[in-house]
């Protein structure tokens, strides 16, 4: 065992832990004020859900022993975790136990991203039972495709993209991002439109939140990306660079599409693009230079600022541009690896602009059409299942009132509370004002600051 390997991996996965509490800030952040609480609830929901099923039959049926053509691991080989916690037991140089919680991050913040899609208007049990079939059904075998490799020394055989295809996805570009967001277009299209979509402005009702989630996601994703390299050494070093550098030129390069087509430069833009950067150098962090990070960064911000628009000219309700940035930004950072691989790279491996030719983009694109495929068929069919048996969508009138009250009986931010107390103390002096003639007084007028909050 390397202990100081180790100590990377912990923290990393102590890195991407954060990213799922960020993604519910910069998911709460862009909803309306009567949804917040829903938006936040489904990231902490599939936090319980999909950690306690990677340890019962995750982590087998993602790394165990491959059961047949490299589709599926072993799900009863390591059920519960068992003999994993041993301290001779090793994947590598660090403890398994370590490799398992790192990865565990990963199929949690997997199934959160989906939840963007369908804010304001899914119920919340059926979202978690969801949550908790599609990683079964899609998210656990399509990891084992991509990122359990065999070993020859023990005999172990891992999934068919990472061994047989050998196409290269260094942290997630496809079994995290192209997932996803396909899986994300399938639910929002069984669960319908928002009412009022697209005719009504839902604008987002907390940019300061926006940008502190996607601040959030932006520094665990330093774990995220350089300690999928699982170790303290140069290829981590460079994979963190680029996930900087990658980065900042998707936020550039979506402020200049917005300039360019709105005249304006927003912070919603630069938080959105910052993510697609994020997204796009996701597989790539290894197999480019930081040269080729920037490009990536470049290319992925400018396409997925356009990409978000897609939905209003084919008319299904992505409400938070799931499938703009995950999916197209997980393609465009797949996709790139064929033109931007460098050979001097950790991967080794050159594109079509270092001479290599098209072979590699060709493994590439069969690997997100794959998992791209895979994930949109199977995800359709869960929710049509899912919607049959229990239901998946709030009564009309509970959308209007918004979910936060009829799902969790809350409300993110207490108006009301806060306009009777400011008038019962201007008034308590004189005598002559109650707080509950207050409260009368400012419900029933719709001029006041508490009339909006009286009737959420």
């Amino acid at each position: 065992m390397d202990s100081g390997n180790t100590a990377w991996v912990l923290t990393s996965a102590a890195l991407v832990m954060l990213m799922t509490p960020g993604l519910a800030f910069f998911y709460g952040g862009m909803v309306r004020s009567k949804s917040v609480l829903n938006m936040i609830m489904m990231s902490l929901g599939s936090m319980g859900v999909v950690g306690i099923l990677w340890v019962l039959f995750g982590y087998s049926m993602a790394f165990g022993d491959d059961v047949g053509l490299g589709l599926l691991g072993d799900p009863l080989e390591y059920f519960g975790l068992n003999g994993l916690w041993s301290p001779d037991s090793l994947s590598g140089d660090i403890p398994t136990l370590a490799f398992v919680g790192f990865q565990a991050m990963f199929a949690i913040i997997t199934v959160a991203l989906i939840s963007g899609a369908v804010a304001d208007r899914i119920r919340f049990g059926p979202w978690l039972f969801f949550a908790g079939l599609w990683a079964l059904v899609v998210y656990f075998p399509v990891a084992h495709w991509v990122f359990a490799f065999s070993d020859e020394e023990s005999g172990v055989v891992g999934g068919w993209i990472a061994n047989t295809l050998g196409a290269i996805d260094f942290a997630g570009g496809t079994a995290v991002h192209i997932n996803a967001g396909a899986a994300a277009l399938a639910l929002a299209l069984v669960l319908g439109r928002r009412r009022g979509w697209p005719q009504e402005p839902m604008r987002p009702h907390n940019l300061p939140m926006v940008v502190l989630g996607a601040a959030l996601l932006w520094f665990g994703w330093f774990g995220f990306n350089a300690g999928s390299a699982l170790a303290a050494d140069g290829a981590a070093a460079l994979v963190l660079v680029n996930t900087l550098v990658a980065t900042g030129s998707a936020m550039l390069a979506w402020l200049l599409v917005e300039r360019i087509r709105d005249k304006h430069a927003t912070t919603l833009g630069a938080a959105s693009g910052i993510v697609a950067g994020l997204v796009a150098i996701t597989p790539a962090g290894s197999s480019v230079s930081p040269l080729g990070a920037i490009a990536v960064g470049l290319v992925s911000g400018a396409l997925c600022a356009l990409a978000v628009g897609l939905k209003y000219r084919f008319r299904y309700d992505d409400s938070l541009d799931v499938v703009g940035v995950h999916l197209v930004g997980g393609l465009v950072g797949t996709l790139l690896i064929g033109f931007f691989g460098d050979g001097s790279t950790p991967a080794g491996v050159d594109g079509l602009f270092f001479g290599g030719g098209l072979e590699l983009l060709g493994v590439q694109a069969v690997g997100a059409i794959a998992v791209l495929a895979y994930s949109f068929v199977l995800s359709l069919l869960l929710a049509l299942l899912v919607k049959a048996v229990v239901g998946l969508r709030v009564p009309p009138e509970a959308e209007d009132a918004g979910v936060d009250e009829s799902e969790h009986a809350e409300g993110a931010y207490e108006f009301a509370g806060f306009a009777v107390s400011r008038v019962a103390r201007q008034s308590g002096s004189a005598g002559t004002t109650t707080a509950s003639t207050a409260t009368t007084a400012l419900t029933a007028n719709p001029d006041s600051p508490a009339y909006e909050g009286s009737k959420q």
